[in-house]
């Protein structure tokens, strides 16, 4: 999987053979697999909106049904969204392993630890590798095995997996399995350019960061500042049925808002306007894979 460094003066986006003043953007939809409401926003906003490419939660309660859609789209680039964390109290995912193999994954109850700030602590002070790694395998195969072709690996709630050596487990095993891997933060993209792999250029966007009000104004504004080089956005589109207001209180608004753009006309054309090209993980899994 490693080649050369990628020199400090040349972008991933030119390594994916784009010109050096292009502006190219992944729109990542997260979550895939965790509500009804989550599987059917992020497929209109694929098949009828600007997002290019989904990541799918295996542990999830409606996973399967995102595994059903997926197979019977496969125009639509996934990655698998690696997750070691459950978002709340009251709607719960365990680990794909058996918990008795997995202990230091859990709380007390023998539950995922939810991630508030003092319980991704704990989890990232306490998960043994040999552990993440086992639940990570077990997050693959359970897509692997039934034909689907993933693209990419990513994170849920952690960033760049939270800690180095789960960082570096994660691009063992996308080399093992051919696929690319989501890397964010700094330590991790200088480790990826320095092994010759292609990773964002510019700061990452979480939508979940991103004020609810005028919400498309926002977009459109970071859309026609977008700089030079390969960036990404990690949006999370829901439809906010009852369903979604139920399982998360707060968050479906922020879903909603997402959707609602994404799917917008508007959005369409601000990217013509600003000549942004759009790319999914494919581009970036054919160099990760050399």
């Amino acid at each position: 999987m490693d080649t050369a460094p990628i020199p400090a003066s040349v972008q991933s986006s030119e390594l994916l053979g784009f010109p050096p003043e292009a502006r190219v953007l992944i729109v990542n939809a997260d979550d895939l697999g965790m509500s009804h409401a989550v599987n059917a926003a992020i497929v209109d906003s694929i098949e009828q909106g600007i997002v290019s490419s989904c990541s799918l939660m295996p542990p999830c309660p409606w996973a399967r049904h995102a595994m059903g859609l997926l197979r019977d789209r496969p125009h639509i680039p996934f990655g698998i969204h690696l997750t070691l964390v459950c978002d709340s109290a009251h709607y719960r995912w365990g680990p794909l392993s058996p918990k008795d193999k997995v202990p230091s994954l859990l709380d007390d109850a023998g539950d995922l630890l939810i991630p508030t700030p003092a319980q991704r602590a704990r989890l990232l002070a306490q998960a043994r590798p040999d552990e993440v790694e086992r639940e990570f395998r077990a997050q693959i195969d359970t897509v692997v095995d039934t034909g689907l072709s993933p693209t990419h690996l990513d994170f849920h709630c952690l960033a760049d997996g939270g800690r180095d050596d789960i960082l570096d487990l994660t691009m063992a095993l996308a080399a093992e399995y051919g696929l690319a891997v989501r890397v964010w933060l700094d330590p991790g993209r200088r480790e990826a350019r320095q092994r010759g792999l292609p990773v964002t250029d510019n700061d990452f966007l979480d939508s979940f960061s991103l004020p609810l009000d005028d919400k498309p104004a926002r977009y459109a504004q970071l859309l026609r500042a977008l700089p030079t080089g390969l960036s990404e956005w990690a949006v999370h589109p829901g439809l906010g049925t009852e369903e979604s207001q139920a399982i998360e209180p707060d968050g479906w608004r922020v879903r909603r808002t997402d959707y609602d753009f994404l799917t917008s006309p508007e959005a369409r054309q601000l990217l013509d306007d600003e000549g942004v090209v759009v790319i999914d993980y494919r581009t970036l899994q054919r160099m990760w894979r050399r």
